[in-house]
């Protein structure tokens, strides 16, 4: 009898542990899940660029002389820094130097000409009202009297047809450095040198018209830069010149500059096999920012719409359809799916205006197998 009783104890025993194994092996296994803080904090509406933005200066010049001729200064290399007026290429440009100086040397003595005539018809006009004062006292004659203001009239006359000449002279003296002008290249504004095309003692000629030629000196100013970018024609309706706006570039990582849109383009880009687009332009709000800033980075731009302060916030990656989240109960190691009113919502944060509050976790790794409603689920050490 008791070695029965042994055996059935034993069988038991046995049955248990294969059903305790078979239960342990094929039960769910819990879900690792990456969870962050329901917080409250600030919300904006935003929307952003289609596609890459480009950092632009704000000045930018190709230049090129308006006649042709043989280079003969070229006192700047690719990357040189310039001020504005310094001088950029030269051609060779000794006989218009020359008709400069003709010019100025014809204009020296017609100058002293025109002092020493009109010196001299103002004291025969002074000498023709003294006698006209006598005639009339009946002292001095009339005859005396009447040569004496012809004379006057005349040097007067003269003095002004030699007023004149200098003039002429003068006209001719600025037409030939306005021909000297033309073979001088300087920087019309502070910056620095992007492309050079030409040699010392080659020939440059003017573009002939309607067939554009590369620009002798590319100039980039350095004072001041701004991002142009695509905004989906949807989202372009809603922005305002002034609207505060954030701008990221890949060359300084997460670093982000503020800005302010400063233009929207008047019609709407229509590119075949690309969505339709409108350029947005917005410009950085410090001018330090420019010290680190060159043109051709690519940017993006985000314009702030709308902004809502000390709002229940939840990350938007857990967001799932836009009206659910999972919630993941500590106490319980389970997650469990909620319907959520949400408000704003941008890249970052979505507003939830029903449904959570600032003390629950939701998971914002959404796309891990095995998740679902009352699901179990442990906490991913980086999430603790």
């Amino acid at each position: 009898m008791g070695n029965t009783f042994f055996k059935a104890t034993v069988l038991l025993v046995v049955v248990a542990l294969i059903g305790f194994g078979i239960w342990h092996y094929t039960r769910p296994k819990p879900v690792e899940v990456a969870v962050k803080a329901v917080t409250r904090g600030i919300v904006e509406r935003t929307v952003a660029n289609t596609r890459a933005g480009t950092v632009r200066a704000c000045r930018r010049a190709k230049l090129s002389p308006s006649i042709g001729g043989q280079i003969a200064q070229l006192p700047i290399e690719k990357g040189d820094v310039v001020k504005e007026g310094q001088l950029l290429l030269a051609l060779w440009n000794k006989d218009l130097a020359a008709q400069v100086a003709l010019a100025e040397s014809q204009l020296a003595p017609a100058r002293f000409h025109v002092n020493s005539i009109c010196a001299r018809a103002k004291v025969a006009r002074r000498n023709a009202e003294r006698l006209s004062t006598l005639s009339r006292k009946e002292v001095g004659t009339q005859e005396r009297t009447e040569i004496a203001e012809a004379e006057a009239e005349a040097l007067e006359a003269e003095c002004a047809g030699a007023k004149g000449e200098v003039d002429v002279l003068s006209a001719q003296l600025a037409m030939a450095k306005v021909n000297l002008e033309r073979t001088r290249l300087t920087a019309p504004f502070d910056g620095v040198i992007a492309e050079i095309n030409g040699e010392l003692f080659e020939y440059v000629t003017p573009s002939p018209v309607g067939i554009p030629t590369p620009p002798a000196v590319d100039i980039i100013g350095t004072g001041c830069f701004y991002v142009i970018a695509p905004i989906d024609e949807v989202d372009a309706a809603g922005i305002q010149v002034g609207m505060p706006a954030r701008i990221t570039m890949d060359a300084f990582g997460n670093r982000r500059f503020d800005g302010r849109v400063r233009r929207i383009a008047d019609y709407v880009l229509d590119i075949e096999k690309q969505a339709r687009t409108v350029d947005v332009e917005v410009s950085f709000s410090q001018p330090s920012d420019f010290d680190a800033l060159l043109a051709g980075y690519s940017a993006d731009i985000e314009i702030i719409l709308e902004v809502r302060s000390d709002v229940v916030r939840v990350p938007t990656e857990a967001v799932m359809n836009g009206q659910r989240v999972y919630v993941f109960v500590e106490t319980e190691k389970r997650i469990v799916a909620r319907e959520i009113r949400v408000g704003l919502s941008n890249w970052d944060w979505t507003e939830v205006l029903e449904g959570l509050g600032p003390e629950e976790e939701v998971v914002v790794n959404v796309d891990k197998p095995g998740l679902g409603n009352d699901v179990p689920a442990v906490r991913l050490k980086e999430s603790l």
